[in-house]
């Protein structure tokens, strides 16, 4: 589904993609240089929401900035001096030729991977004991990559075989060990802050001069699940800093809307807006030590 708004002018870039949530353009004097956007607009369900969540889109950025600062991995990050229209919520990059592989590392079952678990005892080829339930922490950190679907598609789950046959074996175990260590480190310092990460999303791709560089947003309430630590508890769905709070709503009785329809979701009322911000300010002020604008 396309985006609800259409994405604004900016002298000096050109507008080449607009994906769920953020606006991709290309410096026109540079096109080794692009400015990536950072929108208001919320997806779920393959939906992207007619209702915009406000400062969603400055609270990605900073937060994806903030970790940036503390990863030990190349990243496409260039400045933040940005043009006003979107200052605050936009980045300019390297251009990287992405890696059409989304790098998934799940410490904790949930989501997508419990489904897999309970239906074969594996997620994504990795085999795991008998017994977990939701939320349940695994012995280790696993990979479990994904193919990367057009917008308004899912992405599907896949085994690390798969992602060598697509992109060769070496490059395969370079894209694991990068995201666990990623993951690592995160976890590590969320953890100290009272924040689980319990799963996280990466993107890779090379840079001009064929570095594999992080790229995309980073361990942000949209490409990862946050839990408050000290409300974990395996076996239930936990509580979480990110936009689960909409797709519950969505699926409730409230909204009247049929999730196996053609139609699109209805706007969000003012609370489940106020109270899906809320969530994504709490995230960004547990992780970073800092109080939000």
């Amino acid at each position: 589904m396309t985006p609800a708004t259409a994405p604004p002018a900016l002298p000096g870039w050109r507008h080449l993609y607009s994906g769920k949530v953020r606006d991709l353009y290309v410096d026109e004097s540079d096109d080794s240089r692009v400015l990536v956007v950072a929108s208001d607009r919320i997806s779920a369900y393959d939906h992207v929401l007619a209702t915009p969540i406000p400062d969603k889109g400055s609270i990605l950025t900073a937060l994806t900035l903030w970790w940036l600062e503390r990863l030990d991995v190349p990243n496409h990050l260039l400045s933040t001096d940005v043009p006003a229209a979107v200052a605050g919520r936009a980045m300019v990059c390297r251009r990287l030729e992405m890696v059409p592989v989304e790098c998934v590392a799940r410490g904790y079952l949930t989501g997508s991977g419990l489904a897999d678990y309970r239906a074969t005892g594996a997620v994504c080829g990795v085999e795991l004991p008998p017994g977990l339930d939701d939320g349940s922490r695994l012995e280790a950190p696993i990979f479990t990559p994904a193919t990367k679907a057009a917008l308004g598609e899912h992405d599907e789950n896949v085994t690390f075989a798969v992602v060598a046959s697509q992109v060769g074996a070496e490059l395969a175990e370079r894209l694991r060990r990068l995201t666990l260590d990623v993951y690592a480190t995160a976890e590590a310092l969320a953890r100290d802050r009272g924040v689980i990460v319990a799963d996280t999303k990466l993107e890779f791709g090379f840079d001009p001069d064929g570095v594999l560089t992080l790229g995309d947003e980073v361990l942000t309430p949209d490409s990862s699940r946050f839990w408050p630590a000290d409300q974990w508890r395996p076996g239930r769905a936990q509580p979480s800093f990110d936009k689960q709070y909409v797709r519950d709503w969505l699926t409730s009785p409230a909204s009247g809307w049929d999730r196996a329809s053609d139609v699109p979701p209805p706007p969000l009322p003012d609370d489940v807006v106020e109270r899906t911000r809320a969530r994504y300010v709490e995230a960004y002020e547990r992780i970073t030590g800092r109080r939000w604008r």
